[in-house]
């Protein structure tokens, strides 16, 4: 990627210190170009009212511009219908609003399985549990391999009569490690195809292409904010049989068809599930966001980004005495690690101090910690930004920080 893009993103432009800033922490957020910046201006400054019901000019040109933006994000996953496309947000909510509606739907039942990656983000957990303490349903970890790749033999055995939900990210938040997503579904159909599949992809969708008809999941989730939008936004695409079929999450406005004291009958798809009003703005540029990434086409973008984290993998194998999560091969944009002897927090306060933006932590991934036995690592992400000299900067501030700390 050129110089010139990396212009188009204000912030890059930061120092920490004297230093420049180098921002690795992209899987936690990514931040945002000009095109984005100036579409939200842009909308506050002429386009600004609610959308849907309003007679005057305004409101019928942030309509537009709203519903103009549903079908930007149906297109860019390839989903049949906008109306399958849901504003949420963030991924979080989008996996919520699927649990709740189920524990609403009668679907699921006592004895059910939700079966569930071992190294999935806490939104991808949660929402399951609590579905479970609902419904007397039983939520089940899929072990990842001694490799930390997803472990398909166990994964195939675990599958049953039982299995109802299947819920795995594309990429692991605090590995980095490419699930075989495609492979995940088509077991799961072959055991059953009444199973109910979603795909977070939250870590995946700012780095390689979607195509949810392609996959054959059930339902997609994502949140805008990692994907060079605003935060606050996300979305949930699900199939149209089902979303029809599921019942409302929250009540309120738009999400009506007509209410009297005595009953309430529910709006047509999208908006049945978009009660009161929406994050306009953030909608509008969220769609803004999605076609910048497309401008610059998500396969090169991929290949690019894969290319910087094998740079930083093999940098980080050379220092020695660093255990990398996860094998070389098979991953994302996203390397963590843990270094024997030394906390993962005191290595990113230290990295900070010399200009590198790292994340440290459990990631909201604390059964995959725990499985581990440790409580956290130092995690480095990328973006499309990012570059070679960026991560030789932070391989020499990391062997820096770790000859202070040892």
């Amino acid at each position: 990627m050129t110089e010139e893009l990396r212009a188009e993103f204000p912030i890059l432009a930061t120092t920490v210190g004297r230093k420049p800033l180098v921002y690795l922490d992209n899987a936690a957020t990514t931040q945002k170009p000009r095109c984005v910046l100036q579409a939200l201006a842009d909308y506050y400054e002429q386009a600004n009212a609610n959308i849907h019901r309003g007679a005057h000019y305004l409101s019928r040109l942030a309509t537009e511009q709203h519903e103009e933006a549903r079908r930007i994000v149906a297109s860019f996953l390839n989903a049949p219908s906008p109306d399958e496309v849901i504003f949420t947000r963030g991924c979080t909510e989008s996996i919520n609003l699927v649990a709740q509606t189920l524990a609403l739907s009668g679907m699921i039942g006592a004895g059910d399985e939700i079966l569930v990656s071992t190294d999935a983000h806490h939104s991808n957990i949660v929402p399951w549990q609590m579905l479970a303490e609902r419904t007397g349903a039983v939520v089940r970890p899929i072990p990842l391999s001694e490799e930390l790749t997803f472990d398909r033999a166990a994964y195939e055995r675990m599958l049953g009569p039982h299995t109802r939900i299947v819920a795995v990210p594309c990429i692991s938040n605090a590995l980095g490690m490419v699930h075989p997503v495609a492979d995940i579904i088509a077991a799961a159909r072959r055991n059953n195809d009444s199973t109910l599949i979603l795909v977070d992809g939250a870590q995946s969708t700012a780095h390689m292409p979607v195509d949810v008809q392609s996959l054959g999941c059930d339902f997609y989730a994502f949140s805008g904010h990692k994907v060079y939008g605003p935060t606050g936004t996300g979305i949930l695409w699900g199939r149209r049989e089902l979303l029809d079929q599921l019942p409302p999450w929250q009540g309120g406005g738009e999400m009506i068809s007509e209410v009297t004291f005595e009953r309430t009958s529910y709006n047509t798809l999208p908006f049945k599930y978009e009660a009161g009003t929406p994050n306009i703005a953030g909608n509008i540029v969220l769609a803004r966001a999605l076609q910048f990434v497309q401008q610059i086409g998500l396969p090169q973008i991929d290949a690019y980004e894969r290319r910087l984290t094998t740079r930083l993998y093999d940098g980080l194998q050379s220092l020695g005495g660093i255990d990398i999560l996860g094998p070389r091969e098979g991953r994302g944009a996203l390397v963590s690690i843990v270094v024997p002897g030394v906390h993962h927090y005191d290595l990113g306060m230290l990295l900070d101090q010399m200009g590198i933006a790292v994340r440290t932590g459990h990631h909201c991934c604390q059964p995959f910690m725990q499985s581990l036995g440790i409580t956290g690592t130092t995690r480095y992400s990328f973006a499309l930004y990012n570059t070679e000299a960026e991560v030789d900067a932070a391989l020499a501030a990391t062997e820096r920080a770790l000859r202070m700390l040892r």
